[in-house]
């Protein structure tokens, strides 16, 4: 796929690393090299391109204060070594959050990521949003079949062979797996982690790469966080 980018970086050995790896894995044009990021604005002022590499530790203008400045239609593909950034970076067009120093597996990961994200159904053509599940179920506690009410589930833990359920008042212990669940339940519950589907009506905060909910804090995992700050993204003023 022929793709336009550039790379936003002031460390001249990370932006020779990408450029090799652009050149010897794909078929993207590398259109500019910018080691500042008002050296960038200034370049898209005059040229269009399909995503940028973006470095988030810069001086004057950091890739966070530059993210929201970019042509709505800018993909970012965020390059840095600090990961406490992560959640906060997919408030923006990001397909993809590389921590440095990328490997050669974990560029090629991230290239089927941005191909993928220029070869992604058209939203009109997309398939129908998932409607609200049933406003209670029931599980099986010992003999007995519970009740509950689905929006006072804070989130699903997954336990090998059992998945903890807790509101904010008690946890059950049912017998099925985390995907089983996942399978059924339906917005507003997101897989967050291998472990974890949360109840995103009732998160108290998202920082770093955590969720806070209830007295818990849950880890966001990498392959999970796209999906989730998606739909946190829908709910920020």
């Amino acid at each position: 796929m022929s793709l336009k980018c550039i790379i936003i970086d002031d460390e001249p050995n990370a932006v020779n690393l990408l450029e090799v790896l652009i050149a010897q894995t794909t078929n993207w044009q590398l259109l500019a090299k910018c080691y500042n990021a008002l050296e960038a604005l200034e370049f898209l002022k005059k040229h269009n391109v399909d995503f940028i590499f973006l470095d988030i530790n810069m001086p004057h203008l950091s890739g966070m204060e530059l993210a929201p400045l970019l042509p709505t239609q800018t993909k970012i593909v965020f390059t840095t070594a600090y990961a406490e950034h992560a959640a906060e970076s997919y408030l923006f067009q990001t397909i993809d959050y590389l921590l440095k120093p990328i490997t050669l597996k974990r560029f090629l990961a991230a290239t089927q990521k941005i191909e993928a994200a220029f070869s992604a159904v058209p939203i009109g053509d997309a398939a129908p949003a998932l409607q609200d599940h049933t406003k209670y179920f029931f599980v099986k506690s010992g003999k007995t079949l519970r009740k509950l009410l689905l929006d006072e589930v804070l989130y699903f833990e997954g336990e090998k062979e059992y998945v903890r359920l807790v509101t904010a008042t008690e946890e059950i212990l049912i017998y099925r797996r985390l995907k089983d669940i996942e399978e059924q339940i339906q917005t507003p519950f997101v897989r967050v982690h291998n472990s974890y589907i949360v109840n995103t009506k009732l998160l108290l905060k998202v920082q770093d790469n955590h969720i806070y909910i209830g007295n818990k804090q849950i880890p966001v995992s990498e392959k999970f966080r796209a999906g989730f700050m998606q739909i946190i993204k829908q709910h920020i003023f």
